[in-house]
């Protein structure tokens, strides 16, 4: 009987799809993921589904959209939200159920009380924690000063948090792979990195001089016509004022802490090679969203559905079933698409009751083009630290449509207008395609359980364009 491949998940935050080497848009150096993404495939049009933090890794632990259970927004802002239950569905306790072995370490923004033991982890590491107490011990006048824009950070590299996470990762991973006794292991492993602050250290901080970090393709944002959440952001970072000699600094560093996570990958990577599993191991690399980092002049992520934070990167690795440097240009929902493709993987059912709302990959890794695959995606938001307002957002090759619902709604034409700079909601000749949208809009939010529009008012709204 041939064993079931070991399942390595590497999740980071905050990390745009342009920014990895492979993409061959911004100039960051990622050696260790670039090679990664020829030993396997990369995908050209991976989108998140709801970009921010806890509801998106929600989420990905049980394969439906946050409206669905009630993961709106980060309850970590204090204000009282719903959280994905240890009694929802979890395709970890599925694969556990199978026989696999499960591990998680890093981030989790899943529940406030519950860790990953109570959805089908076997091992939970508390890496952030971990490291926060060995910092402290080692390093107890350790201050930083620099705040959400980060500065460099004066430890080793080698006790950063980047690499202390993959060093305590690869431990788990050995571990796991020991007490397996021949049977299969998933691992989830989760970076904090490029999470604003970024604070590279000198070495890679050195890579990327802020005098040669070319403006972003938006930078010169005018909000014109724009909801004014958008240019409100800029009053409450307080960075309305600033020019591209005030961002160059921030987006170097962001670079620059792109590159030392590559090389944090690369190290846990190379410890799975020193296992002798790579051969029998999928490894998937992905992030829960993007990050504006000076697009449209904005920090952060939210109230957007801008390319910068939905269009993320997402790297499937299979020795001897994906083909090296093979590339998919479908439309894939990440968070959404990969717990049914894991559970393809393993070979593993999910009950039968719960309804996934992605797709298996499994037939795009094996090089088919699958009849009546998806041409759109959609997305949402919901609210963060600065209130509610409600979005959503339909995404196809040539249109991206953004519903808001007590603001001006956004129409952009993606092929001649990729910065999204021009919203063109008002011009008559897109009457026709607006229309379509939104009627393409209502039916895969009403069939995701989306209640929004379960609500005649704001269905109305939608499909009748009841907007100024």
């Amino acid at each position: 009987m041939v064993q079931k491949p070991n399942l390595l998940i590497i999740m980071v935050d905050q990390l745009r799809y342009d920014c990895l080497g492979y993409s061959h848009q911004a100039p960051v150096l990622t050696p260790n993921l670039d090679k990664l993404a020829s030993e396997g495939m990369w995908f050209d049009r991976a989108y998140n589904h709801i970009p921010i933090c806890g509801p998106a890794r929600q989420s990905f632990v049980c394969g439906r959209r946050a409206e669905a259970f009630g993961g709106l927004w980060n309850f970590s802002l204090g204000m009282r939200i719903g959280a994905l239950e240890p009694t929802s569905y979890s395709w970890a306790r599925s694969l556990q159920g199978a026989g696999y072995r499960n591990g998680y370490i890093g981030k989790w923004d899943v529940h406030p009380t519950y860790d990953p033991t109570h959805y089908g982890y076997d091992l939970f590491v508390s890496s952030d924690e971990k490291y926060r107490e060995r910092t402290k011990a080692r390093y107890p006048e350790l201050a930083y000063t620099g705040g959400f824009f980060g500065e460099i950070d004066p430890l080793p590299l080698e006790d950063t948090r980047t690499h202390q996470t993959a060093a305590m990762a690869t431990a788990l991973m050995k571990q796991l792979s020991e007490e397996s006794a021949g049977s299969p292991w998933q691992l989830r492993v989760n970076f904090q990195e490029p999470h604003l602050p970024c604070r590279p250290v000198a070495e890679f901080a050195a890579m990327y001089p802020p005098e040669s970090i070319p403006e972003w393709g938006s930078f010169r944002e005018t909000f014109a016509n724009k909801p004014y959440i958008q240019s409100q952001q800029l009053r409450n970072w307080e960075i309305e004022h600033y020019d591209w000699a005030d961002w160059a600094p921030i987006v170097a560093r962001y670079y620059a802490i792109i590159s030392q996570l590559d090389d944090a990958v690369g190290k846990l990577l190379a410890g799975l090679d020193a296992l002798g599993q790579s051969e029998n191991t999928v490894v998937i690399f992905t992030t829960d969203h993007g990050d504006m980092c000076g697009g449209h002049r904005m920090l952060d992520k939210h109230y957007v559905l801008y390319e910068d934070v939905v269009k993320v990167p997402l790297i499937v690795r299979w020795p001897g079933v994906i083909a090296p440097g093979s590339r998919c240009e479908q439309f894939v929902q990440t968070l959404l698409d990969l717990p049914p493709t894991l559970l393809a993987i393993s070979e593993t059912e999910p009950l039968v009751e719960h309804r996934l709302h992605g797709e298996s990959l499994l037939p795009l890794l094996l090089g088919a083009e699958p009849a009546g695959w998806r041409e759109e995606v959609v997305a949402s938001f919901n609210g963060a630290q600065f209130g509610l307002y409600t979005q959503r957002m339909i995404r196809t090759r040539e249109w991206k449509y953004i519903w808001n619902c007590t603001d001006v709604d956004e129409l952009y034409d993606m092929r001649h207008d990729p910065h999204e700079l021009h919203n063109v909601i008002h011009h008559p000749v897109n009457k026709t395609v607006l229309a379509e949208l939104r009627k393409r809009l209502y039916h895969i939010l009403y069939e995701d359980g989306d209640g929004i529009v379960q609500n005649d008012w704001m269905r109305d709204q939608l499909l009748e364009g009841r907007k100024g």
